[in-house]
């Protein structure tokens, strides 16, 4: 019994680590790629949405222009249009350029959004966090991942 018991908790703990969220300051790049999911798991699309448009999150609209989006006000300039993304990246370059474009466009003011340190931020109660947390990251990507031509 207790031998069932060692292996049922290595087990739980085993499977408990496979999928142990990815810190921002672990985060590896390969070509500004980031090939593994920051959360062991893909996410979801529906929930990315909502981040992508929420002024308080990822507010990517201040910046892209997204057609499927129409009813939402402000889209922005700044960056490229986003309308076929889906087609023109892979999922891991996608993932990358959302945690932290520097790593992909040297030079582009797009911000880092999983990063919690190496930047100036404007208030003190968010000093030492990440913009977005891993789960909103990969429900970003996994609904930029939908906008196909």
């Amino acid at each position: 019994m207790k031998n069932i018991f060692m292996i049922t908790a290595v087990s739980v703990l085993s499977v408990t680590t496979a999928f142990a969220e990815t810190a921002p300051g672990s985060v590896s790049f390969e070509d500004g790629s980031v090939m593994a999911s920051l959360i062991g798991v893909a996410g979801d699309a529906a929930a990315g949405r909502n981040t992508f448009k929420n002024r308080k999150q990822g507010n990517c609209l201040a910046c892209h222009m997204n057609d499927d989006m129409p009813n939402e006000q402000f889209h922005g300039e700044v960056g490229p249009p986003l309308s076929g993304v889906g087609d023109r990246w892979e999922e891991s370059e996608l993932r990358g350029i959302v945690t932290n474009a520097k790593m992909m466009f040297e030079g582009t003011i797009m911000p880092a959004f999983y990063i919690d340190s190496g930047y100036d931020r404007p208030l003190k109660k968010f000093d030492g966090k990440s913009i977005l947390t891993a789960q909103q990251v990969e429900d970003v990507v996994a609904y930029l991942l939908t906008l196909k031509d």
